[in-house]
Order: structure tokens, then sequence, then C-alpha cells
């Protein structure tokens, strides 16, 4: 399709949009306009309607309240003349009563075991009656029982006395009744006179709100029906089963109150229910006897608490609106043909000037940047021309400097591929989904898969604890962290294993997204070798400082074991009290030299939980006696309640010796040296250690843990540098404080996981 084309039928769309906007709100609006006003219409109906039932209602209460009187002075009345046992009572005592007080009958409930039923009255046909079928007069009844003010809503309720609304004994179902409960606990039974109501309930004041509708109806043909209903019986069952094969109540209450209900749609209880409760008007649409009706619930607020439903036919509103709409049709399709042909001639001038910049676009596409397009015009063609000839000329310099650029790139992607493969760190890319996308030669060195085997494929490089930590690594690396110089043991090839120092990069694509990572692997074996080796040899010089203590702590009990040896070589006997010592002292010689041993034992590095109370107390016992050589009392204060810390214990002892001996050296002249464990927070363990020494400078305490670096005569200045190590290679960290002749304190933090 041409760009005339195009362009006449562009202008013609949009002017079809634009009118098809304007009908389609004009349509939604007048329509919305005439049902707010027909809504409008059937409320003022309904609220005509609606004082007229409230007048009804208002006088039917008013009968209803004043039967309901005269049958509680009835009932007191009755009360005094019968006796209070209910077995003690006869038919014909409550006949005869009846008829002095000026009732119709009088029955006697009482309690039946889990129910409250009939079991004396002057009317026989209700003998054995059961309160439960009748759902809310058990409630009642159960209230006047426990002496309690009746709170049910329905009914008429006084002190000690409830009357239900009017109801009419299926035994005379023209007669209309009137019934009313009492009690107070005078008589194990509630009195209930019944009187005939027939002759003051006059119904007929209900027949004008039918006259009402009916007139209603005749002068608006739009209104198809009107009727009102009784939201507490409306679609309730009529009828309420007393007792097998005894005849039931049946209430007065119907649920339509006037007008015919001929225009029944499922969703009517429903909606009429939502009206009663909420208070608000509900209108729906429905098509009920191929009539399109529009329904209105709209609930009565006064005595008489209904609802009216206006029926009304929605044609009455659909057909004027469609035949106006499709008066605005028509003019719409006049305006659009006469869009169209006006479209199609100016689509046609615009175009020849259009179609010179195309083919000087054409001859640029081909790679022809010299010609230029001459059309001497300021308006919007005459700019696209000039610019199209600006871009003729850029991209002539352009495509000289890309040129360029590309022998640059060239150039530079070698370089780069030459630096990645001949480095002696393992590269390893991956994409999110851990996928190998890219190795380089000294990763097919270290770990054994070539190129081809790795790409796309999850390298088995790790074992499950190690994998969860990768991962956790990962999610660092995304959320915007570092890892450099991650120490761990990856698997090759083969399974076995390679320890490596690890930096984890992300790589990211043009939007700073990452879609990658990126690991450098570098082989540390020979330096965990040579950390170790340093590791043993400072350990081989804190035992060497030791062995002169533990010498002298042995040679106590000694002696005194040589001392019993005697005793019992000259006596030839030796009191019991005595072997209990000498038994103690071998028991104190056997524990002093098991930790110097434990503690001088090479061992390899296992991490699994250990009690750290037990170190504590091991590391007390090993250096009690050197603390006693110098006059210093070592003091402990271990916190209750840590749980165990998964670590190396031998390398944990070795930090803790190096820094308590440490202290003992900073006190020539004896002193107090403490040893404090806390758990700081619930994920942290603090081991503090403070002296009470000679202090260290404050130049020389930022230079601590360096290497070599010591003031002591016989010291290589590895102690402290290990022992960070040490602490680093359990997640945590040392920190050193002091002053000058007063002491130092240093401070060991440690993750519990």
């Amino acid at each position: 399709m041409s760009i005339k084309t195009k362009l006449a039928w562009f202008i013609s769309m949009t002017v079809i949009v634009i009118l098809s906007l304007n009908l389609s709100i004009y349509y939604f609006t007048t329509s919305s306009q005439l049902k707010k006003d027909a809504e409008q219409q059937m409320i003022g109906i309904a609220k005509q309607i609606g004082e007229t039932l409230d007048s009804a209602q208002k006088s039917k209460q008013l009968i209803e309240d004043s039967l309901g009187d005269k049958i509680r002075i009835a009932a007191i009345e009755a009360q005094t003349k019968l006796d209070p046992d209910i077995s003690k009572i006869s038919a014909e005592q409550l006949v005869q009563l009846s008829k002095e007080l000026g009732v119709d009958h009088i029955t006697l409930w009482a309690k039946a075991g889990n129910d409250i039923t009939v079991q004396k009255s002057s009317n026989p046909k209700v003998i054995g009656a059961s309160s439960k079928a009748l759902g809310y007069w058990y409630t009642a009844f159960s209230q006047l029982f426990d002496l309690r003010q009746v709170i049910i809503p329905q009914g008429q309720k006084l002190n000690h006395f409830w009357s239900p609304p009017i109801t009419i004994i299926p035994s005379d179902l023209n007669d209309v009744n009137k019934l009313g409960f009492y009690y107070d606990d005078k008589s194990n039974y509630i009195i209930n006179p019944i009187v005939h109501a027939g002759a003051f309930f006059d119904l007929e004041n209900l027949k004008s709100s039918d006259a009402i509708a009916q007139q209603i109806i005749e002068d608006n043909s739009s209104i198809l029906e009107l009727s009102g209903f009784d939201p507490a019986f409306y679609h309730d069952p009529q009828f309420i089963a007393l007792k097998e094969k005894v005849p039931p109540f049946k209430l007065d209450d119907q649920s339509i109150i006037f007008g015919h209900y001929n225009y029944v749609d499922e969703h009517d209880y429903t909606n009429l229910m939502k009206a009663d409760q909420t208070g608000d008007t509900i209108t729906i649409k429905s098509k009920i006897h191929d009539h399109k009706v529009m329904k209105s619930f709209i609930p009565m607020s006064g005595a008489s608490k209904s609802v009216i439903v206006v029926n009304f036919d929605y044609d009455a509103i659909s057909k004027p609106l469609f035949h106006q709409l499709l008066i605005q049709a028509l003019i719409s399709l006049g305006l659009i043909i006469v869009t169209l042909a006006a479209s199609s001639f100016i689509a046609g001038f615009m175009i020849r000037t259009l179609q010179l910049i195309l083919n000087r676009v054409n001859e640029i596409s081909r790679g022809n940047f010299g010609e230029q397009i001459l059309i001497e015009s300021d308006n919007e063609f005459g700019k696209l021309a000039s610019r199209v000839n600006t871009m003729s000329h850029n991209l002539q310099s352009y495509r000289t400097q890309l040129t360029e650029a590309a022998r640059e790139l060239r150039h530079t992607k070698e370089y780069l591929e030459s630096f990645v493969n001949n480095t002696s760190d393992a590269i390893h890319v991956v994409d999110l989904s851990g996928k190998t996308i890219d190795i380089n030669k000294a990763f097919e060195s270290m770990f054994g898969w070539s190129l081809e085997e790795a790409l796309d494929q999850k390298l088995a490089m790790l074992t499950p604890e190690l994998l969860d930590n990768f991962i956790e690594k990962s999610n660092l690396v995304l959320n915007g962290g570092q890892v450099t110089d991650y120490e761990t043991i990856l698997y090759d090839k083969y399974g076995s294993p390679v320890e490596v120092s690890v930096t984890l990069s992300g790589i990211r694509d043009e939007q700073g997204r990452i879609v990658a990572f990126s690991s450098i692997s570098r082989d540390i074996a020979e330096r965990k070798r040579t950390e170790e080796i340093l590791r043993r040899s400072e350990k081989l010089s804190v035992v060497g400082q030791l062995a002169a203590g533990v010498a002298h702590e042995v040679r106590n009990p000694l002696t005194t074991l040589r001392g019993f040896v005697q005793l019992l070589q000259k006596d030839g006997k030796l009191d019991k009290s005595y072997l209990n010592i000498m038994l103690s002292e071998l028991d104190r010689i056997n524990l002093i030299v098991s930790e110097f041993l434990v503690f001088a034992k090479p061992q390899a590095d296992r991490y699994k939980e250990v009690d750290l109370y037990t170190i504590m107390n091991d590391i007390v016992v090993l250096l009690d006696s050197e603390a006693n050589i110098h006059n210093i009392q070592m003091k402990t204060c271990l916190e209750p309640g840590i749980p165990p810390l998964r670590c190396e214990s031998n390398q944990l002892k070795q930090v803790l010796v190096n820094v308590l001996k440490n202290g003992m050296e900073a006190m020539p002249d004896g002193g107090e040296l403490s040893l404090e464990l806390i758990r700081e927070t619930e994920n942290m363990i603090l081991m503090r250690i403070t002296d009470e020494g000679i202090g260290i400078p404050e130049d020389d305490l930022v230079r601590l843990g360096e290497p070599f670096f010591t003031r002591k005569a016989e010291g290589n200045g590895l102690g402290l540098m290990i022992s960070q190590q040490i602490i680093q290679h359990h997640k945590g960290n040392i920190q050193y404080s002091s002053k000058l002749g007063l002491g130092t304190c240093v401070e060991i933090r440690i993750p519990l996981h």
C-alpha cells in the first residue's frame, strides 16, 4: 500500500475513531442519565406507597401492643388461681379459667428434657407441641425460664412476659390469634393465654397500597409491575412443623404485602435481602417473559420495614435512545465519506515532495553519500531535506570513523584473548543458572575440563554444602556486594580437591543488569602449606616455652608422691587417706601432661562443634603452672548457656595460648589476667583477654599482626599474624586496645554459624 493511500486511510480512520468515541460517549452518558431518571421515578413511587404501608403498620402494631397488655394481665390473674405444680392442673380447670378471664384458650408450657413443650391446654389439639420446632420461640422460652428479659428482635417484650407477632392456628385458618407467655418463677410452667384477634386486626387498610400501585401502573405504561415484600418472610417456609401428626401454627405475616409477583428473577431473593440489609436501592437488568426489565429493590425505613420492587420496561429507555443513536450514526457516516475524499487529495499533494526525499534516501542506502537534495522550502519537507543532506555527510564521516574503530576493536579483542588465555589464574564464566559460558586455558589445566566438554554444562566442582555457600555469595553479588579472596575447595574433573582463592564478579548487560558470573580461581595449595608450616613452627615455640612451667607443675605432685612412698617404705603401711591423696596427685599429673601433648600434637584442620567451656578450662589448666611461677592470678568469667561452636579446637587453643602468654609476659611483676566468654549477639561469640601489664604504644598497636614485627628479644613476630589468620578462617576478627602502664585488652569475635 502506498504512502498516499496509507495517509488518506490514517486521516479517515482518525476521524472514524473520534466519531465512534463521540457516539459511544453520547450513548453511555444518555443511557446512564435515562436509567438514573427512571430509578428516581421508581424511588418516588416506592416512597408514596411506603407512606401508606407505614400508616397501616403503625395501626397494626398499636392493636398488637394493646392485645399483648391484655394477655399479660390475664396471665398474671391466671397464675394466682392455678396450682404452681403443672401436674396438679387439669384441662377442665383451664377451660373454666379461660371463660372467667375472657380469653379463648390457656396453654401451659413446661420443660421436657432438652425441649419446652405444651403439657396442659384448654385446646387438646396442641398438646405435645414442641417449641424447638418454632425457632426463635424456643429461645424466648429459655430466656423466660432463666428469669431474663427476652432480647430476641421479634415480638413484644415486657417484664417476665413475651408476645410473638399475631399468629394463625390451623384449626381455624380464618381466625387471627394473639398469644402471650408469662413466667416469674412462682410455678414450674409458662402460662400462655390465647385471644382471637380477628375482630381487632382488620387488614383492609392494606388495600389502599394495592389501589395506589394499580393506579400508577395504569397511568405509566413503562411500569410493568409493583410489588411490596416483607423481608422477614420472603422466600422462607410459611409452615413450621411442631411435632409429627400435630397441626402446626402459621405465621400471619405474608411475604407479599401488596401487588402481584409475576416478573420473577432467580436473583430476586439475593437482591431483596441485600437492599434490606444495606438500606441501598439495588437496580439490575434482566430478561423476563421476553421483556427487558429494569428491576429496582427499594428498602423502606419506616414502621413497615418492607422492600418495594418496581419492574420498569427497559424498552421505554432503549428504543428512543437507539433511534437518536441511529440519526447520529448516519450523520457521522456522511462526515467520514467527505473526510476520505479530502484526505486523498491532500495526501497526493504532500507525497510529491516526499518522493524526492525518498529517492535520495534510497541512494544513501546504497552507499552513495555525495549528492544533495535541492528543495527551496521552509516547511517541514524543506527541513527534512536539509536533515537528509546533513545525514548523508555525517554517514560518510561515520563510515571512516567506524572503519578505524573496527580495526582498534579487533586489536583489543586479540589482546584480551591473549591476556585471558595466558594468565595463570583459572577464569570460569557461567550464566545465572550455573551453565558454563566460557573458560580459559588455565582453567583447563587446573580442573581438567576442555572448553568443548564444559560448554553449556553445570560442572560438578562443588559439594552440596559448598554449593549453598556459593549460592549465598552469588546472591551477595546480585545485590551489589563484592566477593574477593574467598578461600574454598573446588573439585576437578576427576573428583580431586583443589584449594583455591576465588574472586566472584558479575557481568552486566547494556542496562546494567547482571546476566552472568565470572569467577577467577587461584591455586593456594602452596600458600596453605607455607601457612601451616608457620603455624606449627609458632606452636613448637610456644610448646618450648610451656615446657618449663609444665615440668615445674609436675614436680610438685611428684614430690608429694615421693614422700608418701618413703613413708610406706619406712612403716610398711599407709593410711587410706594418703592413698587417695596419691591418686589425686597422679590424676593431676596425667591431666597436665595430656593437655600439653594434645596442644603439642600436629592435627589436621577438622571443623566440628566444640564446647567452649571445655576449651577455656583446658587452657587455664595448661597455663596455670606458668601463671603461678610469675605470681599471676588467672580469673575466668564464662557466661552460661553458650551453645557449641563449630571450629578447629586445636587452632583455637593455639590462638588463646598465644594471647594469654603475651599477657603474662607483659606483667613481669605479676598481676591479674582475666579471660571472659560472652554471647554478644544471637550469632556472635566474644572472647575477651585483659591484662594489667605495661601496655602497648599507640604506634605499635596498629602494626600488631604484621609478619616478623615484635618488640620481644627472643620473639619472631609470627604469633599474632598466625592467630589472626586462624580467626579469619573462622570468619571472625581480633581487635586490640591498650594504654601504657594500664594494660591491654584483646577481643576475639567468632560467629556461631
